[in-house]
C-alpha cells in the first residue's frame, strides 16, 4: 500500500490563513474586550444578560477547565495519525483559541503535532 504525502493546495492554504486570522482575531476580541476589560467584566458580573456576557461566561468556563488545549491536542494527535484538511482546520481553530485564551502549554504542543503531520517519508524515486 503506497502512502502519498500530505500536501496542501494553494486554496487550502488560503482557507487556513483566513480561518487562522479570524480565530485568533475573535479570541483576542474576547480576551481584551470581554474578559479583561474592567467595565464589561463588572457589568457582566452584575447580571447583565447580553450575548457578550453569555459568551464571556462560556469561554471563561472552557479555558478554566483547559478544554481548548485538550481538544487541540486530541485533534492534533488524530491529524498526526491520519492527516486531513478537516482535522488541520479544527486543530488550528482550537489551538488558536487556546493560545490566546490561557491554555498555552497544551495548545503549543498541539501546534507542534499539527506541524509534524506534514512530516512523511519522501516518495521513492526510480
Amino acid at each position: 500500500m503506497k502512502k502519498t504525502p500530505f500536501r496542501l493546495t494553494p486554496y487550502q492554504v488560503q482557507w487556513l490563513l483566513v480561518v487562522g486570522f479570524v480565530t485568533v482575531g475573535y479570541a483576542l476580541y474576547l480576551r481584551y474586550l470581554a474578559i479583561e476589560f474592567s467595565s464589561a467584566a463588572l457589568a457582566c458580573d452584575a447580571g447583565l444578560q447580553t450575548m457578550l456576557c453569555k459568551t464571556r461566561i462560556l469561554v471563561t468556563s472552557l479555558f478554566r477547565n483547559s478544554v481548548f488545549g485538550i481538544v487541540a491536542l486530541i485533534i492534533a494527535t488524530l491529524h498526526l495519525l491520519r492527516p486531513s484538511i478537516v482535522l488541520l482546520t479544527g486543530g488550528l481553530i482550537s489551538a488558536g483559541f487556546g493560545i490566546v485564551l490561557y491554555n498555552v502549554s497544551l495548545s503549543g504542543l498541539a501546534i507542534g503535532l499539527l506541524i509534524l503531520g506534514f512530516a512523511r517519508p519522501a516518495p521513492a524515486t526510480a
